[in-house]
C-alpha cells in the first residue's frame, strides 16, 4: 500500500458485523495482553499504551485487509512489535540530543511493585540486544510459540530458536554474575 492511501479494515466475520465492531471486540479482548507486550519492549507504560492505541487506530484507518478474524490477533502482535521498535528508534534519536535519565534511580512505585527477583530479571533483560529481548519477551511473557514469534518478528523459526538459546545463555550468565 502506498503512503497516504487509506483503506478500511475488512474482516469477514459474522453477517452484518462492521469493521468498527470487530475492532472494538478485538480491543476489549486483547488490549491488556498487547499493552503488557509493549511495556516489556519499550519499558514505559505510557509509551506502551500509546503504541497499542496507535495500532488499533491504524487497524481502522489504514490497516491491511484481513479475511480471518483469528489472523487479526497475529496482525496486532506484529504491529505492536513494529510500533515498539519505531518508538525505541525515536527515543534513541531524542536521547542523542538530550542527556538520558539515570536508569539506576527507580521511583518508589517501581520499588514497591516489583519484587527483587523480578527487578533483577528485568534489569538483565534490558542488557540484551533488542532482537534477543524481543524473542524472550514474546516466548516467555506472551507465551507465543516459535512459529508465532517468527511471524511476529518476520524471521525464520530456526532464527527464533537460535536467538532464544543465545539470549537465555546470556541472561543466565548475567543473573549468575549478580549473585
Amino acid at each position: 500500500m502506498r503512503r497516504g492511501a487509506v483503506r478500511r479494515l475488512a474482516v469477514v466475520g459474522e453477517v452484518g458485523t462492521s469493521p468498527e465492531q470487530l475492532a472494538a471486540d478485538l480491543y476489549a479482548a486483547h488490549r491488556l495482553s498487547l499493552v503488557r507486550l509493549a511495556v516489556l519492549l519499550v519499558d514505559d507504560l505510557a509509551a506502551a499504551e500509546d503504541v497499542v492505541h496507535d495500532v488499533f487506530a491504524g487497524l481502522l484507518t489504514g490497516g491491511k485487509q484481513l479475511r480471518d478474524p483469528d489472523a487479526a490477533v497475529g496482525y496486532l502482535r506484529r504491529a505492536v512489535v513494529n510500533r515498539a521498535r519505531s518508538a525505541l528508534r525515536r527515543r534513541r534519536t531524542a536521547r542523542a540530543y538530550t542527556p538520558p535519565e539515570d536508569p539506576s534511580r527507580a521511583g518508589p512505585d517501581d520499588i514497591a511493585v516489583l519484587s527483587e527477583e523480578h527487578r533483577e530479571v528485568c534489569a538483565a533483560l534490558k542488557t540484551l540486544p533488542a532482537r534477543q529481548r524481543e524473542v524472550l519477551v514474546l516466548r516467555y511473557w506472551s507465551d507465543l510459540s516459535e512459529i508465532q514469534i517468527a511471524d511476529a518478528l518476520g524471521i525464520s523459526r530456526g532464527t527464533v530458536k537460535s536467538t532464544a538459546s543465545r539470549a537465555l545463555a546470556a541472561l543466565e550468565k548475567k543473573l549468575e554474575g549478580e549473585r
